[in-house]
C-alpha cells in the first residue's frame, strides 16, 4: 500500500501533464512544475519507506520486492515524461530520449539483482540523487520557467567559469550551448561510466564465484535490445507520426506496461529461481510498429496519421489487458501461497504485532 500511495502521487501528475500541457513545453503555471516535484519527492520517499515498514511489522516478502520493482518499472517512463516536460523538451529528439532511457539502467539493475539476488546502488545512483537532481529541475522550471535550459551558459554561468574552460569550451561556445544541448549526452556518459559497467562487473564477478559460464548471460539482453531498437527505430523514423501528432505521452503510457512486463518477469523469474524470461509477448506490437513507421524503406506507402494513432489505441488496450491480468494473477497467486494480503495486513498479523509491542512495553523498554 505503500508502494502504491507513492505511485499515485506520479499518476495524478501525468494526468496534470496531460490536461496542462500535453505538447511537453509549455510553459505551465509555477505550481504546476512544484506539483511534479512534490509528487516525484514523494514517490521517492515512500519507495524509501516501504521496506522499512515492512520490516517494522513483521510483512516482509517475496510480493513486496516484486511489488516495488514493479512500480519502479512502471514509473521509468511516466516519471521521464514530468521532467520531459519540465525541461520544455517537448516532443523532440531528446526529449524522446529523456522520456524513455530510464528504462535502460532500471533493465540492467533488474538483469544484475537476477543473477546476484542483491540490488546495487552506487554511492551516486538514479533513485536517490538522481530523482533529487529531477526535483531541483522542476522547482527551478517553476521559478524561472522552462525556458531557462535553453539560455547560453555563458549567460547562466558567467564568461569566466574556469571549469568548462579548462574542458576546452571557449565563450565563444559557451555562448551558443544551453544546458538543453548538453543533457543527452550527460545522460549517455552517466549511463556508460557509472551503471552499466557495474552492473556488469557484479554480474561477471557472481557467475565466476558459482563456476557458472560468462558468455550466455549477455544473450539475456535480447529483450531490452529488441526494446531499444524498436522505439528509436519506430519514433525516430521521418515517416512516423507519433512525434509529429504529439502522441509521445501515449506512447510512454503503452511502454510503462510494455517495460514493466519485461522486468518483473525477470524480478519474479529471480524470486522463484526460474530460467530467464527472454520475450514478452508485449514485445511484438513493438516490433509491429516499428515496422509499421517504416513501410517506405521496404517500398510499400506509408500509413496515414489517423491508422496509426489507432494502432497505438489498440496496443494500449492490449499492453493494458495482458499487463493488468498477469499481475493480479501474480499478485493473487503470490498472496495465497504465503497466506498474506497485498495491501493491508492480517489480523492475526496485527494482534501478533500488538502483542510483541505489549510485551516490549511490559519489559520496560521502548517500543519501536
Amino acid at each position: 500500500m505503500v508502494t502504491l500511495l507513492g505511485f499515485m502521487c506520479i499518476l495524478f501528475n501525468v494526468g496534470l501533464l496531460v490536461v496542462m500541457m500535453p505538447d511537453l513545453e509549455g510553459p505551465a503555471p509555477p505550481w504546476v512544475y512544484y506539483s511534479f516535484a512534490f509528487g516525484l519527492f514523494m514517490y521517492q520517499t515512500f519507495d524509501n519507506v516501504d521496506g522499512k515498514q515492512a520490516r517494522r511489522t513483521g510483512t516482509s516478502s517475496g510480493l513486496g520486492e516484486l511489488f516495488d520493482h514493479g512500480i519502479d518499472s512502471l514509473n521509468c517512463t511516466l516519471a521521464s515524461l514530468l521532467e520531459t516536460a519540465a525541461l520544455g523538451l517537448g516532443t523532440s529528439k531528446s526529449g524522446v530520449f529523456t522520456a524513455l532511457c530510464p528504462c535502460l539502467p532500471m533493465f540492467f539493475s533488474t538483469w544484475e539483482t537476477y543473477h546476484t539476488h542483491t540490488l546495487y546502488l552506487g554511492v551516486i545512483n538514479g533513485p536517490t540523487e538522481g530523482l533529487l537532481l529531477a526535483c531541483t529541475f522542476m522547482i527551478l522550471s517553476g521559478y524561472y520557467g522552462p525556458g531557462i535550459w535553453t539560455e547560453p551558459l555563458v549567460k547562466l554561468i558567467g564568461p569566466r567559469f574556469t571549469v568548462l574552460h579548462a574542458l576546452g569550451f571557449s565563450e565563444e561556445v559557451l555562448d551558443h550551448i544551453s544546458i538543453r544541448d548538453l543533457w543527452v549526452t550527460v545522460i549517455i556518459v552517466s549511463l556508460l561510466f557509472t551503471h552499466i559497467p557495474f552492473c556488469i562487473h557484479n554480474v561477471v564477478k557472481a557467475r565466476r564465484a558459482n563456476n557458472l559460464p560468462v558468455a550466455p548471460v549477455f544473450l539475456e539482453w535480447t529483450p531490452m535490445v529488441v526494446y531499444t531498437l524498436s522505439i528509436g527505430a519506430w519514433l525516430y523514423s521521418p515517416y512516423s507520426t507519433i512525434c509529429s501528432e504529439n502522441h509521445l505521452v501515449l506512447f510512454c503510457i503503452i511502454m510503462s506496461f510494455v517495460f514493466g512486463r519485461m522486468t518483473t518477469k525477470m524480478i519474479l523469474a529471480h524470486l522463484t529461481r526460474q530460467p530467464f524470461p527472454y520475450w514478452t509477448v508485449m514485445l511484438w506490437p513493438l516490433v509491429g510498429g516499428a515496422v509499421l513507421g517504416n513501410l517506405p524503406r521496404f517500398g510499400l506507402p506509408a500509413v496515414s496519421a489517423e491508422v496509426e494513432y489507432w494502432y497505438l489505441l489498440a496496443y494500449l488496450v492490449f499492453a493494458a489487458v495482458v499487463y493488468g491480468r498477469w499481475a493480479w494473477l501474480v499478485t493473487t497467486s503470490i498472496c495465497r501461497f504465503l497466506g498474506i494480503n497485498c495491501l493491508t495486513i492480517p489480523y492475526e498479523k496485527q494482534m501478533e504485532n500488538q502483542r510483541i509491542l505489549n510485551g516490549t512495553a511490559a519489559n520496560g523498554r521502548k517500543a519501536d
